[in-house]
């Protein structure tokens, strides 16, 4: 069995902690692991193989976190934009044998009764070997109406449900034969793509185009990627978008349901990620995302959320979720947690980055954090891994001063290869070609400072790059 991970995310509703560029699947929320990294674990014994799907971005964080987890050989593909969770399922489907049994898990998902689960996966298993479409129906412990719900007759699905209002969620559990919709799927991969085939041709042509259109480019590239399949942005684009329930379970007549009673959270929300955190006597939760030990002082105050690095005083207030990061402040109602996507939306219309990244950004040869970040200048703390270095690039905007802190960096300015030590530095001007490398034992750290009208992460004009980045 090979288990397919789904990696996609805009990182909008734990916003601050969740930005584009670090959706909250790879945020360290539980005993310093991410929730992609306790998927992996909890799938890790039961099948054969991983095949994660993910964006480029999101591939190198999942890259480190398994490095972390010192489990290396995972199969990989990559999507230049997301289409929805059936083109995904289906490319990764078109890459194996179709008697192969796949099970698709959410990478965000939290479970915590890995022993019920165990079973549940194994009965899924024998159903999908019978030639079903399995999907996993969370045992509802109350009315909620932020999920859509599955009717069954025992393991027959009656039909799909979409997300109810509070009278109708309330109904549903009255009743007794209804199921979230947990988003987690078991079949042979064969007959996911024959009853794609059926149900949704349009998605299953364009997805064939394009998967056959990526294997032809790997089979004539000299890429040493052989785990990983890169589906071009125009072959991604034209693939219709939608999800794995509209396109193919709502339709098919090959569906059954496992009742799944396994302590199962989304975490689709900081009131979500509150039941799931240890209280103090008052209901306070805390939470440090750096793994930082913080004693908050509490004074009258009961069943808040706070998330932060540094200590935080509250006085006199209840139920607030207060979430500081290094360049956000977020304070909401418990319960209002929905709107946060609304306050994320202006941001966007500002076209503010801070949807997008946190002051530290993660890249695939290690990271940088901006220490300030001023009209004409902008100074970074650079840190590159051992074996890694940047891709050849030049900026038509800015001239760059590095300085070494630690370690020793190659760096290569126009025809010119020189070692930099600590203490010393060296000077890149406007529009040369350039490259920082690490060839050592130890992480490279340096400062940079830029200097120029425009500092913006996308005045980088790439001439050669070891991750076949193209902006």
């Amino acid at each position: 069995m090979t288990n397919i991970i789904l990696c996609g995310g805009s990182g909008t509703r734990l916003w601050p902690i969740s930005r584009t560029l670090m959706p909250k699947q790879f945020v360290k929320l539980f005993d310093n692991k991410s929730l992609f990294q306790l998927t992996v674990e909890r799938n890790h014994t039961l099948c054969d193989r991983q095949y994660i799907v993910s964006n480029t971005e999101q591939y190198f964080l999942a890259l480190d976190q398994l490095e972390e987890m010192q489990l290396k050989r995972n199969y990989f593909l990559l999507e230049p934009v997301g289409r929805n969770t059936a083109p995904a399922i289906a490319l990764a489907c078109l890459d194996m044998d179709p008697e192969e049994i796949v099970m698709v898990s959410p990478s965000d998902h939290l479970i915590k009764n890995t022993k019920t689960y165990n079973k549940v996966v194994g009965k899924a298993k024998l159903l999908a070997a019978n030639d079903y479409l399995v999907t996993f129906g969370i045992t509802p412990k109350f009315a909620e109406t932020g999920f859509g719900y599955i009717e069954a007759d025992r393991e027959d699905v009656k039909a799909f449900h979409e997300k109810p209002d509070a009278v109708t969620a309330q109904s549903y559990i009255d009743a007794g034969n209804y199921y979230w919709n947990s988003g987690m799927f078991c079949f042979k991969a064969g007959l996911f793509l024959e009853e794609l085939k059926t149900h949704s041709l349009d998605i299953y042509e364009a997805a064939l185009t394009a998967y056959n259109n990526a294997k032809d480019t790997e089979l004539n590239s000299t890429s040493s990627y052989d785990d990983m399949i890169r589906i071009s942005h125009k072959d991604m684009a034209n693939i219709p978008e939608d999800s794995i329930d509209y396109a193919v379970m709502e339709k098919s007549k090959r569906v059954k349901v496992v009742a799944a009673d396994i302590d199962w959270s989304d975490m689709g929300s900081f009131d979500a990620l509150y039941e799931e955190l240890e209280a103090d006597s008052d209901g306070n939760k805390a939470l440090s995302v750096s793994n930082v030990a913080i004693e908050n002082i509490s004074n009258n105050s009961h069943n808040n959320l706070v998330i932060s690095d540094k200590l935080v005083t509250t006085i006199d207030v209840d139920n607030l979720i207060i979430v500081d990061t290094a360049d956000a402040l977020l304070i909401s109602k418990k319960g209002s947690g929905q709107k946060i996507k609304d306050a994320v939306k202006v941001l966007k219309e500002r076209e503010s980055e801070l949807p997008n990244i946190h002051l530290t950004a993660h890249r695939p040869w290690g990271s940088y954090t901006v220490l300030e970040d001023t009209p004409g200048y902008k100074i970074k703390r650079i840190e590159v891994k051992p074996g890694k270095r940047l891709s050849l690039q030049k900026h038509f905007h800015r001239n760059e001063h590095w300085i070494v802190v630690s370690g020793t960096a190659t760096v290569t300015v126009g025809d010119t290869i020189k070692l930099v030590r600590p203490n010393e530095s060296t000077y890149i001007t406007m529009g040369e070609v350039h490259r920082l490398e690490n060839e050592g034992k130890i992480p490279v750290v340096l400062i940079e400072a830029q200097v120029g009208e425009y500092t913006g992460e996308d005045d980088i004009v790439r001439i050669e790059d070891d991750f076949q980045r193209t902006n």
